[in-house]
């Protein structure tokens, strides 16, 4: 429910606050005094987007702030989804800079316009002449009997379903379209495959077969260069190590008379350790190399394997051979899997459309239900506001096709002449009937919604006298469930308000500016009286202002 409205610097408004109360408040004033700003601003703060400049004063912002009583309508899901701060007495700001650019608050927390506007639709239906125009959609229509059979939780569940009906569909179309892809390079990577396997690749093995040719191909410069290094190091008196032997001894005999001799043997000692050593392993590996053509042709044969299979691949190592191989396992073993995968998709999809139209089927016999009921309260109150021959049906039929909002298909009809036929709502209503049947609508669902607060922007156009005075009566009858707000030209309507506001229009020593006020009873039975009469307040206008108020 709206409690309270401030406007700050917006189009003709330099400062105004107001405030609200439930039950049904009427807000009249002149054409131009700025009840469509008043609207406008309302818009705003409830999630509509800033069109053009709105700034009186182009040099300071905008603010527009609006506070909702919240705590009956269970919103508290809204705001921990949102990571708003619940409170009861909930304040939504918006902001328009000088620059163009807007801001939203939800109790002094910044929203994005989606957040805001999604709040928006929870707390305001504003009913405007344009509304009258969605009367004729097909998702419109549907609403109004969900919301009437108060199918939301059924159809909650319905969407669910719908949902994931929809994602197996797309998975398994998508699953069908790759397997035939699949499928038609399926002889090529095994082909592939069948290549790498039958090289019988092992890590490692490129760097050692690659040294071992190199060596084999210079097995005689190699053997001839241990050979040699092994005969000056360890053959004959004049080796290398014959002489280090010598001067060994030589450093034994003086280790009795000098000091640093014993850590020269020690050093010589482990010298000619060392040399022996790497003699003997020099001596060995000559006589382990050995020419072999036959293994040099096995090396040169396995490399050229393995440098084709690199070339082809676009890579330089056997691991990474390795990682496409076990890749084309993987895609070969997922394409002979993928009539398993499809199949067990067709499973879940046959499963999902069995939950999927029992759920439709659900939906399709509560709206059946409470067809009939819609029809005769439409009906009953479209003859209360003088269309006495009216007749209106809602037509309901069932598709295979499964959509969002299930597989009916409904259509409203309606005819206002005796034995006329019905026909959609859309082509056959005039102006003044539409906004009578709209009407008529949102006092229907007016108990069955959650909804705080309905602003009925002129919906009173094309009509006037007593059935303006029982569309008054037929709001002040919804405001018993909902807060209702009426913007309205006709005194019928105006005086059956609880609450009175005027909006006006007044000048001062530099500007023109729209303000509102509540209005007393006397100010009442005047504005009233100059509704009835015109600007010149007659004694007769005044009294009929007053029964009309009393009344």
């Amino acid at each position: 429910m709206i409690q309270s409205i401030s406007i700050q610097n917006y189009a003709l408004i330099n400062q105004l606050e107001i405030d609200f109360s439930d039950g049904f408040s009427v807000i009249t004033g002149e054409t131009g005094s700025g009840k469509s700003i008043l609207l406008g601003a309302l818009s705003l703060v409830l999630g509509q987007r800033s069109e053009g400049n709105v700034l009186k004063d182009k040099e300071k912002k905008c603010v527009i702030e609006c506070t909702f009583l919240v705590e009956k309508y269970k919103l508290q899901r809204f705001f921990e989804k949102h990571e708003l701060d619940y409170e009861k007495e909930t304040l939504v700001r918006r902001e328009i800079l000088p620059s163009g650019k807007t801001r939203a608050f939800v109790n002094d927390t910044p929203v994005n316009l989606k957040v805001l506007k999604e709040l928006g639709v929870r707390l305001v239906d504003i009913h405007s002449q344009n509304q009258n125009l969605v009367l004729g959609s097909f998702e419109y229509q549907v609403g109004i009997v969900d919301t009437y059979a108060k199918n939301a939780a059924m159809l909650a569940k319905y969407q669910s379903s719908f949902k994931k009906y929809q994602h197996l569909k797309k998975e398994l179309k998508l699953q069908m379209e790759l397997a035939a892809k699949e499928k038609a390079d399926l002889d090529y990577f095994q082909f592939q495959l069948e290549q790498l396997v039958e090289a019988n690749l092992i890590e490692g093995e490129q760097k050692e077969m690659e040294e071992e040719l190199e060596t084999l191909n210079h097995a005689e410069e190699i053997k001839s260069g241990l050979y040699q290094s092994y005969g000056l190091l360890s053959e004959g008196e004049s080796s290398v190590i014959a002489k280090l032997k010598e001067a060994r001894s030589s450093i034994s005999k003086i280790q009795g008379v000098y000091g640093e001799a014993d850590a020269y043997f020690d050093r010589l000692d482990s010298v000619l350790i060392e040399l022996h050593d790497l003699s003997q392993e020099m001596d060995r590996s000559n006589e382990s190399i050995e020419f072999d053509n036959a293994r040099i042709d096995f090396l040169n044969q396995r490399l050229d394997t393995i440098y084709s299979l690199q070339q082809k691949h676009r890579v330089d190592s056997v691991e990474h051979l390795i990682q496409i191989r076990e890749d084309l396992k993987g895609k070969v073993g997922k394409i002979e899997s993928s009539d398993e995968r499809i199949e067990d998709l067709k499973r879940q999809l046959s499963e999902q459309q069995s939950k999927l139209r029992k759920s439709a089927e659900s939906l399709t016999n509560s709206r059946s239900k409470s067809i009939p009921k819609i029809e005769k309260t439409i009906i009953n109150q479209l003859v209360l506001l003088g269309i006495s021959n009216a007749n209106f049906k809602i037509q309901i039929s069932n598709s295979e096709e499964f959509q969002l909002l299930g597989t009916d298909k409904i259509c409203f009809l309606f005819s206002a002449n005796k034995n006329g036929n019905p026909e959609e709502v859309q082509k056959v209503a005039s102006g003044g009937e539409l906004s009578r049947l709209m009407l008529s609508i949102k006092y229907l669902i007016s108990s069955s919604t959650a909804l705080p607060t309905i602003v009925f922007d002129e919906i009173d156009t094309g009509v006037s006298g007593e059935i303006a005075d029982k569309m008054g009566a037929m709001m002040n009858q919804m405001a018993e469930n909902i807060q209702v707000i009426s913007i309205t030209h006709l005194p019928q309507i105006a005086g059956k308000g609880k609450y009175h506001y005027k909006v006006y229009k007044a000048d001062d020593e530099h500007e023109t500016f729209s303000n509102i006020v509540l209005l007393d009873k006397q100010s009442r039975i005047e504005e009233l009286a100059k509704m009835l009469s015109g600007s010149d307040l007659t004694k007769a206008a005044l009294e009929n202002a007053k029964v009309l108020l009393d009344s």
